[in-house]
């Protein structure tokens, strides 16, 4: 299993590359629109991370021998195959104003469609879910352990950039500033938001 998990990870990296190239046409497209990019310091520290993430991953189950356990790794698959569905869905629904940085254009209204009709942050909650999944498939805790808590604040950096971002440059409080960041509120009635057409970036 240990081949099977290494070629699983190999795809993800690669999707993680092609997304890095969807993010550039992105970015040009965006500042020819007059976006204007925040926390530049952050994602580099995040792109470093998520690279981290993936030599993690294949090094602690290779160095250290961890097994592979079905009790475990079939549900953990499961879950990381979820959040692959998140992810895409997310990028789907912002369109071209997705990007893994942050980059705003100002007046453009804030995406109510797809995920975001749930919660405001559908594609970092993606990532949260990878980040101790992916790992505990083949048994890697140190390297979830680890991910998860640096991931968490670097996304509490990442986020109040982004909100930050958003309420000064669109209509994001009026939009999404009620609903919940990643996990939707049951039993809560919500509110019918008229379509709007895609707005800001939500990065990987």
């Amino acid at each position: 299993m240990v081949n099977a998990y290494l070629a699983f990870l190999v795809l993800l990296a690669l999707q993680r590359i092609g997304e890095l190239v969807i993010s550039r046409r992105h970015t040009r497209w965006a500042l020819a629109r007059g976006g204007v990019e925040f926390g530049e310091r952050h994602f580099r520290i995040m792109a470093a991370l998520h690279v981290a993430f993936f030599l993690g991953c294949a090094g602690e189950v290779v160095r250290l021998s961890r097994p592979f356990d079905p009790l475990l790794g079939y549900p953990m698959l499961a879950i990381a195959l979820l959040a692959q569905i998140v992810r895409a869905a997310s990028m789907r629904a912002l369109g071209p104003y997705w990007n893994a940085r942050v980059i705003v254009v100002p007046g453009a209204p804030v995406v109510t469609r797809g995920p975001y009709r749930f919660v405001r942050h559908p594609n970092y909650a993606a990532v949260v879910l990878e980040g101790f999944a992916v790992p505990l498939i083949h048994g890697a805790w140190l390297t979830a352990s680890a991910f998860s808590l640096l991931n968490a604040i670097l996304l509490s950096v990442r986020i109040r950039c982004e909100e930050r971002a958003l309420a000064a440059h669109s209509d994001y409080a009026r939009r999404l500033g009620s609903r919940a960041r990643f996990l939707p509120r049951l039993g809560v009635r919500r509110q019918r938001a008229a379509p709007a057409a895609p707005v800001s970036s939500e990065g990987s």
